[in-house]
């Protein structure tokens, strides 16, 4: 028999794990049990066969030769990557023996999770951790790093994270893409509008610097960051005061028109263009293109929330579809996020009614240097898993401050050596998601999908389910709620009352690998919303309870005008946050971190293209390459990618400029309210 004869060759099903939006249907082919190639899956009605590159190739991350296969236990000193193996009972007993006396001394709340999405599997991200947590009674974390504003903000008006189905967007006329970059961060909406614009859409971009969604789209808006709030109340001004809305929709679905108006007339084009640098005439056009054609659609991204007033500008984005009636409409409406329609039982998954005191205190992961200089009781046990705060929290120079001290005890749970674990003690070694069983929801497209593992575990490496599994346990927990499988969790999951289910099993899912939430109309809305009102809520009520403006008004950014320059710290195309950071191929295609600035801001300052400079504030400075093109409006830097310190030999890490400040709204964070002053080395 020849070599080619013997080969075991197969393709199975898989999901993409990653915090994107477009939460992919993978085709694996594997040779012999190993990952030769990674596909998109043709079958899929979102996937459509296509992948992005970071995935294609994700199989080398699995097999990287840097990946950890078993526990380690630091040797040196913090701050450096001196370990020396250990056994996994020998991990469990000292962590063991850390929480218990952590506790004995201080109380469970001096012991602090700090997770977030590394891994967007239900269980693995928001599982049989939280449950682990809640029965220990640790610190809770307020996970609001990436889009608690947006969710707040929208939430007042639409009641939930429930917008438009992608897949009816292929009809759309008009799309304004709202501070998204797409080409990067959302694939397969630039497929379906790619489709809508084959029928005679045309796409509007809205973003604060030009990349590659600018190239794509019909035309590009460069506005001035964190002014999102005042270009949709100059849009709504014209609109209302040239008639441009629908009345009927207004008075049967929407509550407080009337509010909302009295404020869209504080903002003609004039004062809308002073604020945001967006011309004048193009406020107008914008209003009219929009409000002209049906159906209109509006991609709220997730960048602008990441600012001071980040919660009020997607609540006042949200409103604009209810102005012109474009809900109900195939290829009309908005969307921010999509959750709401595949919620799943999260009181069974996570089991909030272990905590032993619901008053233990809560701490905003935002504020995690904070947390860790100055909370009292003090954190001594940082327990970290599906992130990497020493690269991904804001003002990275505190929480480093923090992760030094000798005496906080930290384990964290991941697949390679980070940035983080050169503050480890202990570093445990963990499965990638090919490794797992485990269910898939997206925030943007509405199918259910479930995961079973293709692969065994490598080395010694295990699932977060299978860790906190077996630490529960360790610790005495009640076996019944923590001696349990992977499958018996998602079963409960699934038992939930979401209308959206309508019974959906275990079965059915793993017959057909994905499943399609039953929304039997474009979007929620028009009908009954979880608001107050039932309605569209341009008014709220709630917000006015909470001590919030409860129409939408524009707020300038709180940070202070000590710097001249506002710099925005945006993803870029090859990682997804951290993640990728140090994966070779997708390095060389980033070649480095630079920072795009105006002409006229690099002329004053005597600095050219490709100069190697300073950016700096009050909280740090970093170091990397200028590139001065007319990709951003004067007086704005970005600077785009979260590099790695580890491995990339004079990168540092751009949240050393970051602030802890929370939004305006959910305890949001304000990446991109960054004030900055830049100088040529």
């Amino acid at each position: 028999m020849s070599a080619t004869e013997s080969t075991k060759r197969k393709i199975v099903r898989s999901v993409c794990p990653f915090d994107c939006p477009d939460t992919c249907s993978l085709h694996v082919t594997m040779e012999n049990d190993v990952i030769v190639s990674i596909d998109g899956n043709p079958d899929h009605p979102v996937t459509q066969g296509a992948i992005c590159n970071k995935v294609r190739h994700l199989h080398e991350r699995v097999y990287h030769a840097d990946r950890i296969l078993y526990p380690l236990r630091r040797t040196g000193p913090k701050g450096t990557l001196e370990f020396e193996r250990m056994s996994w009972d020998e991990a469990y007993d000292e962590i063991v023996s850390r929480l218990k006396t952590a506790i004995a001394r201080k109380g469970a709340e001096t012991i602090l999770p700090y997770s977030f999405y590394g891994n967007m599997g239900i269980l693995n991200a928001e599982g049989m951790d939280r449950r682990f947590f809640h029965r220990l009674g640790a610190s809770r974390l307020k996970r609001t790093i990436c889009n608690a504003a947006g969710s707040a903000g929208y939430g007042y008006t639409m009641g939930a994270s429930a917008g438009t189905d992608p897949e009816t967007t292929v009809h759309t006329k008009y799309a304004l893409i709202w501070g998204c970059n797409l080409v990067s961060t959302n694939m397969h909406q630039v497929m379906y509008l790619t489709e809508a614009r084959k029928r005679g859409a045309k796409i509007v971009h809205i973003d604060v610097h030009r990349n590659r969604t600018s190239a794509w789209a019909d035309e590009f808006v460069g506005i001035l960051p964190g002014t999102d709030t005042a270009l949709a109340l100059g849009m709504m001004h014209v609109m209302i005061k040239e008639k441009l809305t629908d009345e009927r929709f207004i008075a049967e679905h929407t509550t407080g028109f009337e509010e909302l108006a009295a404020q869209a007339e504080k903002y003609p084009p004039e004062r809308v263009a002073a604020i945001t640098g967006v011309p004048a005439d193009t406020i107008v056009r914008l209003a009219h293109e929009y409000a002209g054609t049906t159906p209109s659609f509006i991609r709220i991204g997730n960048g602008l929330q990441h600012h001071d007033n980040g919660g009020m500008a997607i609540r006042t984005i949200a409103c604009l579809p209810a102005l012109v009636g474009q809900w109900g409409i195939p290829g009309g409406g908005a969307i921010k996020g999509n959750s709401h329609y595949s919620a799943v039982n999260d009181q069974a998954l996570e089991r909030p009614d272990l905590l032993p005191d619901r008053s233990v205190r809560s701490i905003n992961m935002n504020r995690l240097g904070e947390a860790l200089t100055e909370a009292k009781p003090s954190v001594d046990v940082l327990f970290v898993y599906n992130s990497n705060p020493a690269v991904v929290a804001p003002d990275q120079n505190r929480v480093r401050q923090g992760l030094l001290r000798d005496d906080l005890f930290t384990v964290t749970h991941d697949l390679f050596l980070t940035d983080t674990c050169k503050y480890a003690d202990i570093v445990l070694p963990a499965t990638s998601h090919f490794e797992n069983l485990d269910l898939y929801s997206s925030y943007w497209h509405l199918y259910l999908q479930l995961h079973e593992p293709i692969m065994e575990p490598m080395g010694e490496c295990k699932s977060n389910f299978t860790l906190f599994k077996e630490l529960g346990l360790r610790m005495g927990f009640e076996p019944e709620i923590f001696n349990i499988t992977e499958e018996q969790m998602i079963r409960e999951a699934l038992a939930c009352d979401n209308p959206f289910l309508r019974g959906l099993t275990y079965e059915e899912l793993r017959e057909e690998g994905s499943v399609k939430m039953k929304l039997d109309r474009p979007s929620l809305a028009p009908g009954k919303l979880p608001t107050p009102s039932g309605k569209i809520e341009l008014f709220s009520e709630r917000m006015q309870g909470a001590g919030l403006p409860p129409a939408p008004e524009y707020a300038p950014l709180r940070e202070p005008e000590e710097y001249p320059l506002l710099l925005v710290t945006g993803p870029n195309h090859s990682f997804i946050n951290s993640t990728f950071g140090n994966q070779s191929r997708l390095k060389k295609l980033e070649k480095e971190p630079v920072v795009d600035l105006h002409a006229e801001d690099a002329a004053a300052r005597g600095i050219a293209h490709g100069d190697a400079v300073r950016m700096w504030n009050g909280r740090g400075e970093v170091r990397l390459k200028a590139k001065v093109a007319g990709n951003v409006l004067q007086g704005v830097l970005v600077t785009q990618g979260l590099w790695w310190e580890h491995g990339n030999d004079g990168v540092q890490a751009v949240n050393a400029l970051t602030s802890q400040r929370l939004a305006d709204m959910g305890g949001g964070a304000t990446f991109f309210s960054t004030r900055v002053d830049i100088e040529k080395l």
